[in-house]
């Protein structure tokens, strides 16, 4: 036996077996639920505008997150409201409350609308006076501190040229090799030590 379900928001009809939940229902024709289907919220209410004695009885979690007044408006959770017999039902999902955009988000629009009523020679005037001030500032950083910026760069290509070498290496050395790499690394620094000890004055003589 199958249920003819109608999504009135989404204008969307569709055939579900009986047995069905109103959320299986939902996301089978492609509706969203915000719903983890454990009965802790209402996030899933839905009314059932037409169809409603095709349905389960009111569960204990309806009962705990939706008054009264919203169980006879015909609000169900979609996921405690069974299909239980084959019929027409007719279901308006809630209305989804709309995000509030960011302070800087709503500046930035306003910007935007404002900039696009300007005339052609205005917005050419305001671009460039903007790109002469990005300009001014980074001249002026880059005048101030040359020397951490020179600094900077020469430390950055050091470290991708070491790893460029490193990951050349890498590529050519068989894949049951590179367990030897720390071994390698290691024998190379105990070298290293050795030579640098041997290469101090004798202070005893």
């Amino acid at each position: 036996m199958e249920v003819e379900v109608k999504f009135d928001r989404e204008d969307i009809s569709g055939v579900v077996p009986v047995g069905s939940y109103l959320f299986d229902a939902a996301r089978r024709m492609g509706i969203e639920v915000e719903c983890e289907r454990r009965g802790e919220s209402d996030l899933c209410a839905m009314r059932i505008k037409e169809g409603s004695e095709f349905l389960s009885e009111t569960t204990k979690a309806e009962k705990e997150h939706l008054t009264s007044k919203r169980r006879k408006n015909g609000e169900r959770l979609a996921c405690q409201a069974k299909f239980e017999q084959a019929g027409e039902v007719v279901i308006m999902t809630t209305k989804k409350k709309e995000e509030e955009k960011p302070a800087d988000e709503e500046k930035y629009e306003a910007y935007r609308r404002e900039f696009e009523e300007l005339p052609l020679e205005k917005k050419i005037s305001d671009l460039l006076h903007f790109e002469a001030i990005a300009f001014s500032e980074t001249i002026s950083f880059v005048l101030n501190s040359p020397s951490m910026i020179v600094g900077k760069l020469m430390d950055v290509m050091a470290e991708f040229g070491l790893k460029m070498e490193d990951d050349a290496k890498k590529a050519t050395r068989p894949e049951e090799h590179n367990g030897d790499v720390k071994s390698e690394e290691n024998g190379h620094k105990e070298n290293t030590e050795t030579s640098q000890t041997n290469d101090k004055p004798n202070e005893e003589s």
